[in-house]
């Protein structure tokens, strides 16, 4: 039966996110992937050319569904526990999700794909996603894992990993978008007259680099020019939409990576951006369904939908010695054998195609350099890189413009705001006996119908990396290095480090930045590196990252 009564003045709200995406990689951003539903709803919704993540998988989330800084509801760096607080790995009870906000207000709700909030990646706890305000839920626990038999698969409440293993068909970014359609269609049968809150989170295209053979073939000789000059083509498709600013320069080639021409493995280091590609491809196919879906019964016009990535593009390389008990005991993020029980070859081997459920790779450095044109730095890293992301709004019965741009710097604790805004629910003080922490973002609805006026100082920490942004100016650090400081109006891509020149303004913003941290619990990341040791290194290549 309905449990609420549906108004026009309460729209639907499609959430999608997906993973380790660069910010120049689809079609509408710039890049040479076919994302013909996602270029729709650009085409006819908004674009936003400043729109922040938080660097990294789990604390975007946090910071998503919540409406705080990470370190505020227990995500401070991953689901692994590394210290106290904010830092337990935990979604914990000073915070509450959209879900739970939106059941105040007789929506219905659904998640479809990945949790990564939860410390229990097997045991259901009070950071599950049906204990966290979704009446139906569908993915997994972990954060990354193959896309043919994934680990900690779940259906409410319940394991379903042999459910994949049964089915030959089964692959991930499908079945998140399919569970998707069902649920739309499931709504309109049993709940018509209320409206749904609908979270779908991708892991494409997060490692490791799995796709369907006729996908990649679409990409075959798409990436042959090499990064170098794709770089190059990409910005000035960026230039050309109006999302980059003409006198923003292309940063330089990731130092540590070789031009195209010098390029070894040519024939595995293209098969791998083809199997990226295939990847996004795949997901946009999915979006497409969920917008036919949303069109057949007759709710396309008032939902709102927004699209994002959770952190830039990842640089993170699998190297060729990770061990399975790394993987698959440690982590639980891969499985040993495939469901026909060939044996998994981890690592970045360029003798060996990726693709296949029997490899485990990433797309390396280089690659993800290009899709994160025309910034530098990656994931885990406050630079432009690691947290800038494509953001699409889309909402016929709310967005009269059609292809407009935003360019204003806005955050992922604006979402919630956003949706309360619309929806008319309340962000409350207490939830269920627990004090909540006060909303921290700002709404986007002003930027619906016009440009808008500058937000409030925007904070970012992620592993030591930080930032604070005041208007134009936006103070940065690469852990261990020092602040730098850059006009983000005449150069956004991080070129010209002004500090040096203004040590006053340094230092005021430093103070705000110290304020902040303070205030969220953001715990230096000398503690933090004592406490990874102590606990043995749950996750190796951070380790590698910081050395």
């Amino acid at each position: 039966m309905p449990n609420g009564s549906k108004s026009p003045d309460s729209p639907n709200i499609l959430l999608i996110l997906n993973d380790d995406m660069g910010f120049s990689d689809i079609g509408c951003y710039g890049g040479e992937i076919e994302t013909p539903n996602l270029d729709r709803l650009a085409a006819n919704g908004l674009r936003y050319s400043q729109f922040y993540n938080t660097a990294r998988c789990s604390p975007s989330r946090a910071s998503l569904l919540t409406g705080l800084h990470p370190h505020q509801t227990g995500i401070g760096i991953l689901t692994y526990s590394n210290g106290p607080e904010g830092y337990a790995g935990n979604l914990n009870k000073s915070c509450v999700t959209i879900a739970e906000v939106l059941k105040q207000k007789k929506y219905e709700t659904y998640l479809s794909g990945k949790w990564h909030i939860a410390s229990n990646l097997t045991e259901p706890t009070d950071a599950w996603p049906l204990q966290r305000g979704f009446d139906h839920f569908f993915g997994t626990i972990i954060g990354a894992g193959s896309f043919y038999h994934p680990t900690t698969l779940t259906r409410g409440n319940a394991n379903i990993e042999h459910e994949a293993e049964k089915d030959p068909s089964f692959f991930y970014t499908d079945a998140i978008s399919d569970q998707a359609v069902a649920y739309i269609r499931q709504h309109t049968k049993e709940n018509a007259d209320a409206p749904f809150f609908q979270y779908v989170a991708y892991t494409a295209p997060h490692w490791p680099l799995h796709a369907h053979e006729e996908d990649i073939a679409k990409y075959r000789g798409r990436f042959d020019a090499g990064w170098d000059a794709l770089r190059e083509t990409r910005l000035q498709r960026l230039v050309e939409d109006g999302i980059i600013h003409p006198n923003w320069k292309l940063t330089d080639r990731d130092p540590t990576q070789p031009p195209w021409t010098e390029a070894q493995h040519r024939e595995w280091t293209l098969r791998c951006m083809e199997v990226y590609a295939a990847q996004i491809d795949r997901m946009d196919q999915g979006i497409g369904r969920i917008i036919a879906a949303l069109e057949e019964t007759n709710q396309l016009d008032n939902t709102l939908i927004i699209f994002l990535s959770d952190n830039g593009a990842c640089a993170e390389d699998i190297p060729e010695g990770v061990t399975a008990h790394e993987l698959v005991d440690q982590l639980m993020i891969a499985k040993a054998k495939t469901r026909a029980g060939k044996p998994v070859h981890f690592g970045n081997d360029p003798t060996r195609m990726p693709g296949g459920e029997d490899t485990y790779q990433s797309y390396g450095t280089a690659w993800a350099n290009m899709s994160n044109t025309p910034f530098r730095l990656y994931k885990h890293w406050i630079h432009e890189g690691g947290i800038a992301t494509p953001f699409i709004v889309h909402w016929p019965r709310g967005i009269k413009e059609k292809g407009g741009l935003r360019h204003n710097p806005s955050q992922l604790p604006d979402v919630m705001a956003t949706i309360v805004d619309v929806t008319g629910a309340s962000y409350p003080k207490e939830y269920n006996g627990n004090t909540i922490l006060p909303l921290e973002g700002e709404s986007l609805v002003p930027s619906f119908s016009s440009a808008y006026e500058a937000r409030g100082p925007l904070f970012w920490e992620h592993e030591g990396n930080a930032a604070v942004r005041i208007g134009k100016w936006k103070l940065v650090r690469k852990y261990p290095g020092p602040w730098e400081l850059y006009d983000m109006e005449l150069d956004r891509t991080e070129m010209n480090d002004l500090a040096a020149q203004q040590p006053d303004r340094v230092r005021d913003m430093t103070a705000q930045y110290e304020a902040w941290a303070r205030r969220c619990g953001v715990i230096p990341r000398e503690k933090i590196l004592e406490l990874m040791r102590a606990e043995g290194g749950t996750a190796f290549w951070e380790e590698e990252k910081q050395k």
